[in-house]
């Protein structure tokens, strides 16, 4: 087999028990398991926390809204072919599931009014939307119609874009890092013959000039035609195991929805100003994200966000009240912790090793009588017998630290 049928993210997830599909559910709209949606969930929180501390405000928004929301922002006039077609409730009353958050983060900018002293007002959410993606380019996690975005929107006068796409570009690379995205590349996605743009060439000028000047002394590529139809952006490459590229992040600068939501803000001199919007993602939807991340980790990911951190292993029945009490901490500690009781140990290690679960506590008499714990490790090296509470510190700092190794940084 070639490597890259070997590490393919739809064989892992099955192998994995990450998601799965349905021809019930329908194409390009996969199920997460809940090995999957643990190491997703973890995923979030972090993404999250690491937004909340930059400054961001998280909102809920509905994945739906009236056809007149999306008419007022473009959506409908210029990217229909990809949208869903409208459900009718009444003669009057159309509704869309969305192909995009920006609309409704427009509706939560303009839910008061706004003062030049909360720019940049940066709003963030990771919420559903939806393409009408065909059913032959759909495939696993990296091609679908349901689609869950980190996304945000951020708000700020035309002399702040500079410094804010420097800031998220900052905090793009730490989350990469966190994760273990390594990035293929930039793109300054331009306008291109033939599409359909909303603005005038002042406005796009001006967006590709600041954009351009966020790059600098960065290597970026040029790709006419790959702009969002609104504006240019900024887009940070991945490749796949197959050599396929794609988009992982996104900063896209936006003059048109602040004129169509009719958006301000009161200036310093009393006067009403246009904010611009810089559409944001750190990494992308959580589809393509760990449609990548299986791939690059070949299902194991670092601790911090393995569906299963630490599993434990009694040798025989007679340790398996120690087995389950040490798991009970783990848990009360916030690991993510299993006891695996069935069959024999040799068979239990090595499905722990299929399930690249990263820490293996195994149990005897001995280790049962002294409160200690023999940790094996994903990679195959033993730890001495340690007592129990410094096994869960140990593994608790190496996922504190968000570490890619299994052994606390030195």
């Amino acid at each position: 087999m070639k490597e890259s049928d070997m590490i393919d993210h739809r064989r892992l997830g099955r192998e994995l028990e990450l998601f799965a599909s349905d021809p019930l559910a329908g194409a390009g709209l996969p199920i997460w398991l809940p090995a999957g949606a643990a190491a997703r969930h973890a995923v979030e929180e972090y993404v999250r926390d690491l937004e909340r501390r930059a400054g961001y405000r998280h909102v809920y928004s509905p994945p739906l809204g009236r056809r007149e929301l999306f008419e007022l922002s473009g959506h409908l006039g210029y990217f229909a072919d990809d949208m869903f077609p409208p459900m009718r409730l009444s003669a009057d009353d159309e509704f869309v599931l969305r192909p995009a958050l920006c609309p409704h983060h427009a509706l939560v900018y303009r839910a008061r009014g706004r003062s030049y002293r909360e720019l940049p007002l940066r709003v963030g959410e990771l919420g559903g939307m939806y393409r009408a993606e065909r059913s032959g380019v759909l495939g696993g996690l990296a091609r679908v119609r349901a689609i869950s975005l980190n996304d945000a929107h951020n708000f700020c006068a035309l002399e702040q874009v500079g410094d804010e796409v420097h800031e998220i570009l900052r905090l793009i690379r730490e989350a990469h890092a966190a994760l273990g995205i390594r990035p293929a590349g930039f793109r300054l996605s331009l306008r291109g013959p033939g599409e359909k743009y909303v603005g005038d060439d002042a406005q796009w000028a001006r967006a590709e000039e600041l954009l351009r000047e966020a790059l600098d002394g960065v290597d970026f590529t040029e790709g006419p035609g790959e702009a969002a139809f609104y504006g240019p952006k900024i887009d940070i490459q991945i490749v796949d195991a197959a050599g396929r590229e794609s988009t992982i992040s996104t900063i896209q600068l936006d003059f048109d929805k602040p004129e169509r939501f009719d958006l301000s803000y009161t200036a310093a001199d009393g006067s009403r100003k246009r904010p611009v919007m810089v559409h944001r993602s750190l990494v992308g939807s959580m589809e393509r994200l760990f449609a990548y991340l299986i791939e690059v980790h070949a299902g194991a990911f670092p601790a911090w966000y393995a569906p299963v951190q630490l599993v434990l292993l009694p040798i025989d029945d007679g340790q398996a009240d120690a087995a389950v009490e040490l798991c009970r901490r783990a848990e009360a500690a916030g690991l993510r912790a299993e006891v695996d009781l069935t069959g024999s140990l040799g068979a239990r290690i090595r499905d722990a090793a299929r399930r690249k679960v990263p820490y293996v506590g195994v149990m005897g008499p001995r280790e049962a009588a002294d409160g200690s714990v023999s940790l094996r490790l994903r990679d195959g090296r033993g730890l001495d017998p340690m007592p129990v509470a410094d096994a869960l510190g140990l593994i608790g700092r190496v996922v504190a630290a968000r570490s890619a190794g299994l052994l606390p940084p030195a």
